[in-house]
């Protein structure tokens, strides 16, 4: 299960996996990118497949500094158990996660924690509905929750990592399986699927301005074609530029949901029918956020008014059975629902970050299109041009934001057809999101909802 991405961590579990018999105890402590990261997949499915008792420990305190369980890192990390199968023992695919508040204080504090953990059955499942999970306790003192969760064997990935309020990732994974099943709610029906099922993501930015490897590391020598066709440019777009693109982040110049390209690219000598036929394959105008900073970003999905390339933060996502799935994809990607399923779905190494790979965002849960109506479609570009020029608040207080309460009401009732107590319990929803420490990282949102409504009526 060794990958050079994923580094030389899984090589030691590896190398464990070969040395243990059956029936011994494999323990480490791992980068939390462990949990989601594609180069991890390997490792993942090598436990789903070979080990019992599977347990991921992980810290969802918002400081940096506190978020590993190592002595010698401030990066975050999770600990990882795992038991052997022995010869002829029936499968089981039941994985236990434990999510604390906080490090442990020291060895007395953290041995009471196992010792509990040890001698207390989880009772509590992520796929039995927005209930919650168990508490864990030491003394009077809350520590922490814990909860099962049903892990496939194929493409296992660990999303339960870094979550205080659990009841979140239940709801967020009832909309996986097409159930809006919100807390104190019952449950309702409502399409999901992957978004490679419905579109095509773009391309990788080193598949655009990839330089070409050396022949000879030594002399730095090359002969090859590059591996991408463009050249980034530093001057500033123009509307006659050839190749546009939305390439970075700028935060400030994102709060719309439509954005103008922030540079361009220049066909490479003697590359220009690749540079052609990449943009004619890939060019587009909805744009999906890879690295989301939700503590001063926005949009989870931008758009563009005319065809450009998707750099580095925003490749493309283009939807050739029906262009208008652009607007669909853009009011959906942006309201509290899109923002909870990108969540669920990304690498939640850094507070305040929600980081998806362009691999991973194949797989991204979205609203399933083809099951909306020519009526709704046509709706979903009324509600886009409602909105486009209305500004949003960063997502870490998208329960203050008025304007993304106003797209929630648009999407839930207007255009999907949920009642009004459905969209209450969806504002509901977006307060104990923006309470978790992965969204808010520890930034506090004083009067910002007050500019917010400023802002808006200017």
């Amino acid at each position: 299960c060794y990958h050079g991405n994923a580094g030389i961590a899984s090589a030691f579990v590896a190398l464990a996996d070969k040395k243990l018999k059956s029936g011994g105890i494999l323990a480490f402590v791992l980068p939390l990118t462990s949990a989601a990261g594609e180069a991890w997949q390997k490792m993942r499915a090598l436990l789903a497949k070979d080990y019992e008792d599977v347990e991921v420990i992980s810290l969802s305190t918002p400081k940096n500094y506190d978020v590993a369980f190592s002595a010698d890192t401030s990066m975050a990390d999770c600990l990882v158990v795992a038991r052997k199968r022995k010869n002829g023992e029936t499968p089981n695919s039941q994985t236990r996660f434990i999510s604390l508040l906080r490090r442990p204080a020291g060895f007395v504090q953290s041995s009471e924690i196992a010792k509990q953990l040890a001698t207390t059955k989880t009772k509590r499942k992520l796929e039995s509905g927005p209930f919650g999970a168990d508490e864990v306790f030491c003394g009077k003192e809350k520590m922490g929750e814990t909860i099962q969760a049903n892990v496939q064997r194929e493409k296992p990935k660990w999303n339960l990592v870094r979550i205080q309020d659990f009841e979140l990732i239940q709801t967020a994974y009832k909309l996986t399986q097409s159930q809006l099943w919100l807390p104190a709610r019952k449950e309702k029906p409502l399409a999901i699927t992957e978004l490679k099922n419905v579109g095509d993501r773009g391309l990788l930015s080193l598949d655009l301005t990839g330089p070409a490897p050396f022949d000879d590391p030594i002399k730095k020598t090359q002969s090859r074609l590059p591996r991408g066709p463009f050249d980034l440019s530093d001057s500033s777009p123009k509307p006659t530029d050839t190749y546009p693109t939305l390439w970075n982040h700028d935060a400030k110049k994102e709060t719309r949901l439509i954005c103008k390209p922030d540079k361009k690219l220049i066909a490479r000598p003697g590359m220009g029918g690749k540079a052609n036929e990449i943009w004619l394959q890939f060019a587009g105008r909805c744009h999906f956020n890879l690295n989301f900073t939700l503590g001063s970003q926005p949009l989870a999905v931008a758009f563009t008014e005319e065809q450009c390339i998707g750099g580095d933060a925003w490749p493309n996502v283009n939807f050739p059975k029906n262009k208008d799935w652009d607007y669909a994809f853009s009011i959906w990607g942006n309201s509290t629902l899109g923002l909870l399923c990108h969540w669920w779905h990304a690498n939640r190494q850094q507070p305040g970050r929600s980081r998806v790979s362009i691999t991973a965002s194949e797989t991204l849960p979205v609203l399933d299109f083809r099951a909306l109506s020519d009526a709704q479609i046509k709706q979903a570009k009324a509600i886009f041009d409602e909105f486009k020029d209305k500004h949003f608040l960063p997502a870490y207080v998208a329960n203050e934001d008025p304007t993304r309460e106003d797209l929630d009401r648009k999407v839930l009732c207007d255009w999907l057809g949920f009642d009004k107590s459905t969209f209450q319990a969806v504002r509901e929803l977006a307060k104990k999101w923006c309470a978790e420490p992965s969204v808010h990282g520890g930034k506090q949102s004083k009067n910002i909802s007050m500019r917010g409504k400023q802002r808006r009526s200017l």
